[in-house]
């Protein structure tokens, strides 16, 4: 479990956060604090009732604006990304120390080399590398990036040769050097790629926000990598849409796109779409090829890989490591190449730690991971986005574009949003095929009515805070229980066990009799 904190800048704020962990008797496992002052926290995961009790606690302290859960350590996902980045580019890498020694490699360069990684941190850069003396680069009083002509393992390359400094107070210091290797094909594939038209995937978001242009901008990166894909992020925030995006703007886009919702299908059902079945040979029926062997070349989406069951999981990691799998009543194995983008709601290092997902598949598909922010974090984009959805259903239907009303644009820019960017523009669809005139009005945005507002509590509030925690878990529950009409669907979805849920919505008078449909 980790936390973010916002918090001003007070000499001993980040004592007293601690002082209350040492309370709860949490291990801590990591703490950072980034340049804007926020606190990262890393703990194992704690029973659900001492959560309830730690976050209020924290937020009381003096100086703290806001605690939430959030699924990375600032320095787990940096450090992530660039091994990912480094892993999965297609050109050989090397890093080397101030001496010239080889201290980081990709794959690219080892399967170049055929020797072990033992024997390849053994090397000096100047013993794979001829054209170009590094080593004599790295002793000479000035340094600047150089891009020379190389031999690598005897063939022809383009050096890309760059130091590396580490700030240093007022100065920097030389930490040693990256060089990437770029072969004559490479280099035409590439000039071909930068003459094509450029994509439109990425064109038609709505990225006002800071949050949400980070997210396009990191997405277009990884998009022409090769490396397996998670990106995180709730229901309805288009998780989906990314990843389409990312196939198409990736060198795979002339391949096949097919995507498998893990959590829609029973397990045997899943098991067919995915690995397909060969019966042929028993009932004279023919061979239903799955999606793995579809996407061949292409990319596969798993949506919600969360759900999927231990069983599928462990076929799914065979894939991963072997490249290969095998039908339903076949013996021999097929091999395949593809992307796997996956996507999902959970933190998926929680559901490692509760057991319902495998370690080593989780980091098997965490290559290059990425997070949709929710609509309610991106307020400078539910405007735009709201005039978008308003001009392309419009065109759907042959009517004029409305407008929205400026109480309208008050009242969508103040509600939350839960569905996301999904349940705005179901919302704004519904009041433009029943509107009359040309304006939409607040009243035309029909929305479950126990959040049709959004309910602040004053600073002067009278009450306590067991009372306005209950006051908000049963408006919660109720809100939830139309789309979870059973207890155990409920605790699915909250985390909580059914037991706990029957006993909240006993205590709260919520059932099917009571809640509004």
């Amino acid at each position: 479990m980790r936390l973010e904190i916002n918090c001003q800048d007070r000499l001993g704020i980040t004592q007293d956060v601690l002082d209350i962990l040492t309370e709860y008797d949490i291990d801590l496992r990591g703490i950072e604090i980034d340049e804007t002052g926020k606190i990262f926290l890393d703990f194992p995961t704690i029973e659900f009732e001492n959560f309830q009790h730690l976050m209020p606690k924290i937020r009381r302290i003096e100086g703290i604006d806001d605690v939430k859960t959030t699924p990375f350590m600032p320095i787990q996902r940096e450090r992530n990304q660039l091994r990912a980045l480094l892993q999965t580019l297609p050109d050989p890498c090397f890093s080397t120390d101030t001496n010239g020694k080889i201290i980081l490699f990709n794959d690219a360069v080892a399967s170049g080399l055929e020797l072990s990684p033992e024997e390849i941190l053994q090397l000096n850069i100047d013993e794979v590398l001829s054209g170009f003396a590094i080593t004599k680069w790295l002793d000479s009083k000035e340094i600047y990036a150089q891009t020379q002509r190389v031999k690598f393992i005897e063939q022809d390359y383009i050096a890309d040769i760059l130091p590396v400094d580490v700030p240093d107070n007022d100065k920097t210091v030389l930490a040693g050097a990256v060089v990437i290797l770029k072969s004559e094909s490479r280099l035409g594939q590439q000039i071909t790629m930068f003459n094509k038209s450029a994509s439109n995937s990425f064109d038609s978001f709505q990225a006002s926000s800071t949050a949400m242009r980070k997210v396009i901008r990191d997405a277009k990166r990884m998009a022409e990598l090769d490396g397996n894909m998670l990106i995180y992020g709730e229901a309805g925030t288009g998780k989906q849409r990314i990843a389409r995006a990312c196939h198409d703007s990736s060198p795979r886009s002339d391949q096949g796109f097919f995507a498998l919702n893990c959590a829609s299908l029973p397990d045997d059902v899943a098991e067919t779409e995915l690995f397909g079945i060969d019966q042929g040979q028993f009932t004279g029926s023919e061979t239903k090829v799955g999606l793995i062997e579809k996407a061949s070349g292409g990319t596969l989406v798993l949506d919600e890989i969360s759900e999927m069951s231990q069983q599928l999981q462990s076929k799914l990691l065979r894939v991963i490591e072997d490249g290969c799998y095998r039908r339903s009543g076949q013996n021999h194995s097929i091999p395949v190449d593809l992307r796997i983008i996956c996507t999902t709601g959970k933190d998926l290092s929680e559901c490692v730690e509760l057991g319902t997902f495998r370690e080593d598949l989780f980091y098997r598909l965490n290559v290059l991971a990425m997070v949709v922010p929710p609509l309610r974090e991106r307020k400078a984009d539910i405007i735009p986005l709201a005039e978008n959805i308003v001009r392309s259903h419009s065109n759907k239907l042959g009517i004029r574009s409305p407008k929205l009303s400026k109480s309208c644009v008050e009242y969508l820019q103040a509600y939350p949003w839960p569905g996301n960017v999904r349940q705005l523009e179901n919302a704004l669809y519904r009041a433009i095929a029943l509107m009359d005139g040309n304006e939409i009005t607040k009243e035309a945005i029909q929305l479950p009515s126990c959040s049709t507002t959004v309910n602040y509590i004053d600073e002067n509030f009278e009450g306590t805070l067991e009372h306005e925690v209950k006051k908000f878990e049963k408006e919660l529950l109720k809100r939830l229980y139309p789309s979870y009409p059973s207890t155990r669907q409920l605790a699915r979805k909250l985390g909580l066990s059914h037991t706990a849920i029957a006993n909240k919505l006993r205590e709260y008078g919520i059932s099917k009799a009571t809640v509004k449909y």
